[in-house]
Protein backbone atom coordinates (compact mmCIF):
# COMPACT_ATOMS: atom_id res chain seq x y z
CA UNK A 1 0.00 0.00 0.00
CA UNK A 2 1.13 3.53 -0.70
CA UNK A 3 1.30 6.12 2.08
CA UNK A 4 -0.34 9.55 1.79
CA UNK A 5 -0.57 12.67 3.92
CA UNK A 6 -3.75 14.72 3.65
CA UNK A 7 -3.87 18.32 4.86
CA UNK A 8 -7.41 19.36 5.66
CA UNK A 9 -9.02 22.76 6.16
CA UNK A 10 -12.51 23.28 7.49
CA UNK A 11 -14.87 25.10 5.16
CA UNK A 12 -17.28 27.70 6.56
CA UNK A 13 -19.82 24.87 6.96
CA UNK A 14 -17.24 22.65 8.65
CA UNK A 15 -16.22 25.23 11.22
CA UNK A 16 -19.85 26.10 11.97
CA UNK A 17 -20.34 22.39 12.78
CA UNK A 18 -16.95 21.87 14.45
CA UNK A 19 -18.53 20.04 17.40
CA UNK A 20 -19.23 17.19 14.95
CA UNK A 21 -15.59 16.86 13.85
CA UNK A 22 -14.89 13.66 15.81
CA UNK A 23 -18.06 12.02 14.49
CA UNK A 24 -17.09 13.11 10.96
CA UNK A 25 -13.61 11.65 11.55
CA UNK A 26 -15.15 8.32 12.54
CA UNK A 27 -17.32 8.39 9.41
CA UNK A 28 -14.23 9.15 7.30
CA UNK A 29 -12.42 6.15 8.80
CA UNK A 30 -15.37 3.89 7.99
CA UNK A 31 -15.56 5.25 4.42
CA UNK A 32 -11.82 4.77 3.94
CA UNK A 33 -12.11 1.13 4.98
CA UNK A 34 -15.03 0.60 2.57
CA UNK A 35 -12.78 1.95 -0.21
CA UNK A 36 -9.90 -0.39 0.71
CA UNK A 37 -7.88 2.27 2.52
CA UNK A 38 -6.78 2.76 6.11
CA UNK A 39 -6.42 5.99 8.05
CA UNK A 40 -3.28 5.36 10.09
CA UNK A 41 -3.37 8.59 12.13
CA UNK A 42 -5.54 11.66 12.41
CA UNK A 43 -4.39 14.85 14.09
CA UNK A 44 -6.32 18.04 14.81
CA UNK A 45 -3.79 20.81 14.34
CA UNK A 46 -3.22 24.52 14.84
CA UNK A 47 -2.10 26.75 12.00
CA UNK A 48 -2.92 26.74 8.30
CA UNK A 49 -4.52 23.27 8.42
CA UNK A 50 -7.14 22.02 10.83
CA UNK A 51 -6.62 18.27 10.46
CA UNK A 52 -3.79 16.10 9.14
CA UNK A 53 -4.43 12.50 8.07
CA UNK A 54 -1.83 9.84 7.43
CA UNK A 55 -3.34 7.06 5.36
CA UNK A 56 -2.54 4.00 3.31
CA UNK A 57 -4.26 3.40 0.00
CA UNK A 58 -3.75 0.88 -2.80
CA UNK A 59 -3.26 3.59 -5.45
CA UNK A 60 -3.63 7.25 -6.38
CA UNK A 61 -7.09 6.74 -7.87
CA UNK A 62 -8.48 5.34 -4.62
CA UNK A 63 -7.12 8.14 -2.46
CA UNK A 64 -8.36 10.69 -4.99
CA UNK A 65 -11.86 9.20 -4.88
CA UNK A 66 -11.76 9.33 -1.07
CA UNK A 67 -10.62 12.97 -1.07
CA UNK A 68 -13.31 13.98 -3.56
CA UNK A 69 -15.96 12.21 -1.51
CA UNK A 70 -14.84 14.02 1.66
CA UNK A 71 -14.87 17.35 -0.13
CA UNK A 72 -18.29 16.73 -1.64
CA UNK A 73 -19.83 16.65 1.85
CA UNK A 74 -19.00 20.35 2.20
CA UNK A 75 -17.18 20.36 5.54
CA UNK A 76 -13.55 20.24 4.41
CA UNK A 77 -11.12 20.99 1.62
CA UNK A 78 -8.23 18.57 1.20
CA UNK A 79 -4.71 18.69 -0.15
CA UNK A 80 -3.26 15.21 -0.41
CA UNK A 81 0.35 14.25 -1.07
CA UNK A 82 2.02 10.92 -1.80
CA UNK A 83 4.54 10.17 0.95
CA UNK A 84 7.47 7.86 0.23
CA UNK A 85 8.96 5.64 2.91
CA UNK A 86 12.75 5.50 3.16
CA UNK A 87 13.07 2.25 1.21
CA UNK A 88 10.74 3.59 -1.49
CA UNK A 89 12.70 6.80 -2.00
CA UNK A 90 15.94 4.79 -2.07
CA UNK A 91 14.55 2.90 -5.10
CA UNK A 92 13.55 6.19 -6.74
CA UNK A 93 16.98 7.69 -6.14
CA UNK A 94 18.68 4.58 -7.53
CA UNK A 95 17.08 5.39 -10.91
CA UNK A 96 18.90 8.70 -11.12
CA UNK A 97 21.84 8.27 -13.44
Amino acid sequence: MARYVSLIQFTDQGIRNVKDTIRRGDAAMAEAEKMGMKIIEEFWTMGAYDVVLVLDAPDDATVTAFSVKLGSLGNVKTQTMRAFRREEIEKVLAKIK
